[in-house]
């Protein structure tokens, strides 16, 4: 099968929509390497996140002539050209579009929907970005002949918000980076604690440091916790003013020294920072799948989350999940995980089971699968 891609994120996004562009290139080239791929760029100079998966299997697509003026209305109207031109027998959009043209290139395609947060919480966002993600989503939603959603919680939001058909979405997840399961040595792990000084008992948050991921629970949580508890709590994350506020909070409160944050850590120190860590933490109000907790129980670690969204399918049923609003019942899941040494053997051990559904050849099979149905389909 030919297949094309936007894989404009998957070049140039370090995290998120970028993140989950390469997961998917790599595991569909390493799973079905007999499909070729087309990866549609805007622009030839910033591809430098690419050489992050294997390349064997994939043919890069650059904008010519007229559209290297308009490069970003090439990606929405003028790929549609190429795609046709190249024979394609399926686009998939990846990161929440499509070419607004997409049914001129006559050609099959699918899209996956990440979040519909800014619909569901606008308070966090611009006006004008929630008008121009509103556009591209419903009208991606409508065109595509399959939606693909990364959790149940993301179906149900399309069906609410773009009342599409149920029958129309696939639920495929993503997976994490296959370094989080993988063995690091302790000579790396003690390597990276002391170029980092992290303390021996701590529990991590990993993500941006913003008013949605609602970090301000576990401070306020810490101070409601008991005064002889010798944990710390360790942020890895971009830093936003709201960061500012939470350590306006804990030097209100007395408490600056038991957060440490750190904000420009490279990829190849954050699987140690997990397996350093004694639980990990993720109180986000609302997310489109939850990916660090997935990467926290892949790497043997207990997790703490919230409820209200989908973080209960990253998490599994071996997660404890608490009120976002609710600061006493994040502190006394705290104390419970990081004071009872089995109960984190019985979260681990579930962890790692939950996360067997997230293997890379299962999910690879659940595309391919969506492909084929919208083949099927066609005909």
């Amino acid at each position: 099968m030919r297949i094309g891609f936007d894989a404009k994120r998957a070049a140039q996004n370090r995290t998120g929509l970028g993140n989950y562009s390469r997961f998917v290139l790599r595991i569909l080239q390493q799973q079905f390497p007999e499909d070729e791929q087309y990866l549609y760029l805007p622009n030839p100079r910033k591809t430098q996140f690419l050489p992050l998966f294997p390349k064997a299997s994939s043919k890069s697509v650059f904008p010519k002539g007229f559209w290297t003026r308009l490069r970003s209305f090439w990606r929405v109207w003028g790929i549609s050209g190429y795609i046709r031109r190249d024979k394609i027998d399926l686009f998939h959009g990846l990161s929440n579009e499509l070419p607004l043209n997409i049914v001129s290139a006559r050609c099959p395609s699918v899209v996956t929907i990440h979040d519909l947060i800014f619909l569901h919480c606008p308070e966090y966002y611009h006006w004008i970005d929630r008008k121009i993600y509103d556009l591209k989503f419903r009208l991606a939603c409508k065109h595509a002949d399959r939606v693909i959603a990364v959790s149940e919680y993301t179906k149900r939001e399309i069906m609410r918000y773009y009342g599409t058909a149920e029958e129309k979405i696939d639920v495929v997840y993503q997976g994490c980076d296959p370094a989080f399961s993988a063995p690091i040595a302790q000579e790396k792990l003690e390597e990276v604690r002391n170029r980092y000084s992290l303390p021996r008992r701590f529990v991590l948050y990993v993500g941006s440091i913003e008013e949605r991921k609602n970090l301000m629970l576990v401070a306020k949580a810490i101070k409601k916790g008991e005064k002889g508890e010798d944990f710390k709590v360790v942020a890895v994350g971009k830093r936003t003013k709201y960061a500012d506020d939470i350590v306006a909070y804990l030097e209100k409160n007395g408490i600056r020294d038991r957060f440490l944050f750190f904000h420009n850590v490279p990829f190849a120190d954050l699987p140690s920072f997990y397996r350093l860590a004694t639980a990990f933490v993720y109180p986000s109000r609302i997310e489109g799948f939850g990916i660090p907790l997935l990467e926290a129980i892949s790497s043997r670690l207990p997790a703490i989350g919230c409820t209200g969204s989908c973080l209960e399918e990253a998490g599994g049923p071996g997660s404890i999940y608490v009120d976002p609003n609710d600061a006493e019942a994040m502190a006394e899941a705290l104390h419970k995980v990081m004071g009872d040494a089995d109960l984190r053997q019985q979260m681990i051990k579930a962890g790692l089971d939950h996360a067997k559904l997230f293997t890379d050849i299962n999910l690879a099979i659940q595309l391919h699968n969506v492909y084929e149905k919208i083949k099927t389909e066609q005909k």
